[in-house]
This record gives structure tokens, C-alpha cells and sequence, in this order.
């Protein structure tokens, strides 16, 4: 979604997506070294035509020109803590601000998921882990906002299951994944608030 592919084929033969360093950036890296190929084809997007909002605002999408993310977390930890930030998908930005940041957990959180059969790769090779006010990885944070970064991460990768890029803006106040595609479900459940369009060359 970041990198803007909107054809390609994913082969996997696990359960799931490798999860690499907890990033993106490997994935980037590699698409980087393959290269993109531009196909004479219009590239389709869904374009957001009103606002749609589930869970109290919780998520919201709005129209506007292009893809925008304003994120917001508030964790009852003082290192985490209340973290927000806004970002437009575009100029390669994904790459430089979004692409590096690592999923996160915190370190008493350990021992009930893997009770309950989660996180069972978990380890500081692929996640940033918090211990009350210390970052247990050694070199730390790779961005001083790299939690709500990742959360940002989180919601394009849940936005691009849309089937298409996205224009309009995405706001999310410490939703997660089930609020995401709940917002999406919301979006395509009201004929009136999005049409399937094609990318014109300014935007």
C-alpha cells in the first residue's frame, strides 16, 4: 500500500505474513531492489465522497485531495504515553516517516498472551518491547514516535484491504484493526460516500 502497488501477486505457503522486524522496511527494501514496473492502465482508487465514522470517531474517513493519516494514541505508560501525529502518502513519504516503524508491546503483557497461545515468535528481533519507562531493544526507538508511527502503519495496511487505494483522510483516535475494517464496512455500506474513480495525474 505505501510503496502504491496495485498489481502484484503474494504467495505464501504459512499461516501468515512473515512478520520480519516488526516493519515494513524489509518488505520495502525488497520491492525497491525488484523495481515497479508502470503498466499502461488507469490506476483505480476509491475516492471518498462524505464522512463516515464509526465507534464515536474513533475512526473516521473524510473526503479531501489525497491519502492523509492523523493518528492518535494515549497508553497508560509513561514512555508511550499520548502520542498523535498527522501525515500526508505522498512524495514517498511512507517510506521516509512510516515504512521503519516496529509493532510494540509491553513486557508484563508477555507471559497472557503467550498463555494464550499469541505472540509465540514475539521477541526483540521483531518488536519494540516496553518495560515500564525503558525500551528493552538495544539501540532503542528508531523514531522518538515510533508507537503512533506504527499504529499509522497498522491502519494504511487495514485501509488498502478496500481493494484499492484510498483518496480522502483517515482519522483514527486508538482504533485498531476490528475498528478499521469496521470503518471500511461503514464506508461501502452507503453508496453515497465513496465512488470507485480512476487517479488523475495531479493527484
Amino acid at each position: 500500500a505505501g510503496c502504491g502497488i496495485d498489481n502484484a501477486v503474494v504467495e505464501l505457503n504459512g499461516e501468515e505474513v512473515p512478520i520480519m522486524d516488526g516493519s515494513s522496511q524489509p518488505f520495502v527494501f525488497l520491492i525497491e531492489c525488484a523495481g515497479v514496473v508502470e503498466q499502461d492502465a488507469a490506476k483505480k482508487i476509491i475516492r471518498v465522497l462524505k464522512t463516515v465514522s464509526v465507534n464515536d470517531g474513533e475512526a473516521r474517513l473524510c473526503p479531501g485531495s489525497h491519502l492523509s493519516l492523523d493518528f492518535e494514541i494515549d497508553f497508560n505508560n509513561d514512555l508511550v504515553s499520548h502520542q498523535s501525529l498527522s501525515i500526508g502518502v505522498i512524495n514517498g513519504s511512507f517510506a521516509k516517516e512510516l515504512a521503519r516503524a516496529r509493532t510494540f508491546g509491553f513486557l508484563q503483557d508477555v507471559e497472557a498472551l503467550r498463555a494464550a497461545g499469541l505472540a509465540k515468535g514475539g521477541s526483540l528481533e521483531n518488536a519494540v518491547v516496553v518495560s515500564g519507562s525503558e525500551v528493552m531493544n538495544e539501540g532503542g526507538l528508531r523514531y522518538d514516535d515510533e508507537f503512533v508511527r506504527h499504529k499509522m502503519l497498522d491502519a494504511l495496511g487495514d485501509l488498502y484491504l478496500a481493494g484499492a487505494a484510498i483518496i480522502g483522510g483517515f482519522q483514527g483516535v486508538c482504533s485498531g484493526h476490528t475498528t478499521n475494517n469496521m470503518l471500511l464496512q461503514a464506508l461501502f455500506a452507503d453508496p453515497e460516500a465513496w465512488k470507485m474513480d480512476v487517479l488523475q495525474g495531479n493527484e
